[in-house]
C-alpha cells in the first residue's frame, strides 16, 4: 500500500476531509451505492447520507463495488431526505442537487460556497432528485453533456461532480 500512496483505514479516518457531504436520495442500485462510497473515499468526502430506500451496508453487492470504502467513509441512514435536508440547512450547510433543472448551473461555472460546507444530493436512477428535496436546494448543478442521451449513471455523475468539487477546493494535486 505504501508504494501506491494509499492510506490505512485509520489514517483515512484521521485525515482532514473536504467540506462536502453526499446525500443519496432513493438510489436503488447497490452497485451504484458501492461505487459512490468508493468515489467518496477517493476524494476524502466528509460523509454520505443514505435516504429513503437507498440500500445500506453491509451487503455483498455494495461491497463488490465499494472495495472497503464502507469501512472508511462515514455514513448514516435517514429515512426522510426532505427532513434531512432541512436539518442540514439549519446547521449552516449549503445544498445543491445534481439535476437538470430550471435555473441549474453548469458544473464548470459552479462556485463553491465560501466558508460554508456543501451538501450534494444525487437522486434516483430513473426519477432523479425528488421534487420536495429539489425545492429546498440552494442550487442545482448540471453536468454539461453533448450527446443524444443527456443523462449519466448516478455513480458516474457522482464521480464527475466530486472530482470537480475537489479540484475547485484545490485538493487535487498532481
Amino acid at each position: 500500500m505504501e508504494e501506491l500512496g494509499r492510506k490505512s483505514v485509520e489514517a483515512f479516518r484521521e485525515s482532514k476531509k473536504i467540506p462536502v457531504m453526499v446525500v443519496l436520495d432513493n438510489v436503488r442500485s447497490m452497485h451504484n451505492v458501492g461505487s459512490i462510497f468508493r468515489t467518496a473515499d477517493a476524494f476524502l468526502i466528509e460523509k454520505i447520507w443514505l435516504c429513503g430506500f437507498t440500500p445500506q451496508p453491509p451487503h455483498r453487492d455494495i461491497n463488490k463495488t465499494a472495495l472497503g470504502a464502507t469501512e472508511t467513509v462515514a455514513w448514516e441512514y435517514a429515512s426522510d431526505a426532505i427532513a434531512l435536508i432541512r436539518l442540514l440547512k439549519d446547521k449552516g450547510n449549503r445544498v445543491a442537487a445534481v439535476e437538470q433543472a430550471e435555473g441549474s448551473t453548469m458544473l464548470p461555472e459552479f462556485i463553491m460556497p465560501d466558508n460554508q460546507p456543501l451538501v450534494v444530493v444525487f437522486g434516483n436512477e430513473v426519477e432523479g432528485v425528488q421534487d420536495g428535496v429539489l425545492e429546498l436546494c440552494d442550487a442545482a448543478i448540471e453536468i454539461p453533456q453533448m450527446g443524444m442521451k443527456h443523462s449519466l449513471n448516478v455513480s458516474v455523475a457522482a464521480g464527475i461532480v466530486l472530482y470537480s468539487l475537489s479540484e475547485k477546493l484545490g485538493k487535487i494535486n498532481f
